[in-house]
C-alpha cells in the first residue's frame, strides 16, 4: 500500500510488517492514515538499503535471467522446434531425458522454502549445459539427471551402465560440468548424478567426488548446512542466474 499527497510519502509492506518512510517529517500523518490497516506491530523507518544481490537482480535484463527456466528448458525448446516423427518404433530419447530432468527439477524446486535456490538448463559454452544447479546452506551442487526407469544401474567410476548396455564414462562429464560451474562462479560446486526411477543401483567401489542419488533422495540435500550463510546464498544465486556469467565457464 502506497501513501501519497501528490508525491510518495510512504508505503506499507504488509508481508515484512514494515512502513517505509520517504519523508520523516510526515511520520505522524502517515501513522494516523495507515493506523486502521495495521494488524500488529510494525517497523517504521526509511526504506532498507538494497543488498548487492537485490541490486544485481533488479538490473538484470530479462533475456539474461536464467531463473525463469523450466526443468528441461533446453529439451522443451528443442522438441518444440523439432518434435520428430509421430510414429517411432522406439521412444525418442530426448523425451526420456526430459522426463528425468523434470522429475529432478520438480524435487529441487520444492526446496525453495528451505533456503535453497535451483536453476535449470544452465548453458555452458560449446552447447553443453548443467541440468540443474542448486544453491543453499549446504553449498552449491551441479546435478546431472539420468533416466533409468526399471533399469539396473552400475556405477564403477568413471563408467556408468544401464541394464545390459555398454558402460560409458558419464562421471567424467558430471565432474567436468561441476568444474566449469566452479570456474564461472569462483566457488566450489559439487557434482551429483541423479538416477531417475532405477530398479537397482550397484556401486562396487568408491566414487571420487560425485554424489550418486536416486531421484527420491534429492530432497535430502535440504538437510545439508553449515557452509553458506543466507546472504552468501542470495549473492551466489544472483550471480548464477545471469546468463553472461556462464560465458566464463570454459
Amino acid at each position: 500500500m502506497c501513501l501519497t499527497d501528490g508525491r510518495n510519502l510512504a508505503w506499507y509492506d504488509r508481508e515484512a510488517a514494515r512502513i517505509n518512510l520517504l519523508s520523516e517529517d510526515r511520520k505522524d500523518d502517515v501513522l494516523e492514515v495507515l493506523g486502521p490497516f495495521l494488524t500488529g506491530p510494525v517497523t517504521v523507518g526509511p526504506p532498507p538499503v538494497p543488498t548487492p544481490a537485490e541490486l544485481a537482480r533488479l538490473t538484470l535484463h530479462p533475456d539474461d535471467d536464467l531463473a525463469p527456466n523450466r526443468p528441461g528448458e533446453a529439451l522443451l525448446v528443442a522438441l518444440d522446434r523439432d518434435p520428430g516423427p509421430s510414429h517411432r518404433l522406439r521412444a525418442d530419447p530426448r523425451r526420456r531425458a526430459l522426463t528425468a530432468e523434470q522429475t529432478v527439477g520438480d524435487a529441487l524446486d520444492r526446496l525453495d522454502g528451505a533456503g535453497w535456490h535451483a536453476l535449470h538448463s544452465v548453458p555452458l559454452p560449446g552447447g553443453d549445459r548443467v541440468h540443474h544447479l542448486v544453491i543453499g546452506p549446504g553449498g552449491l551442487f551441479a546435478l546431472h539427471a539420468l533416466y533409468a526407469r526399471k533399469q539396473k544401474v552400475t556405477v564403477a567410476d568413471p563408467m556408468v551402465s544401464l541394464g545390459r548396455r555398454e558402460p560409458y564414462p558419464l562421471l567424467r562429464r558430471v565432474r567436468a560440468d561441476a568444474d566449469r560451474a566452479s570456474h564461472a562462479l569462483t566457488a566450489e560446486v559439487h557434482p551429483v548424478l541423479v538416477l531417475v526411477a532405477p530398479s537397482d543401483v550397484v556401486i562396487p567401489g568408491p566414487v571420487r567426488e560425485v554424489r550418486v542419488l536416486r531421484d527420491t533422495e534429492v530432497a535430502g540435500l535440504a538437510r545439508l548446512g553449515g557452509v553458506l550463510k543466507p546472504a552468501d546464498v542470495e549473492a551466489l544465486h544472483a550471480m548464477a542466474r545471469d546468463r553472461r556469467v556462464w560465458g566464463a565457464a570454459g
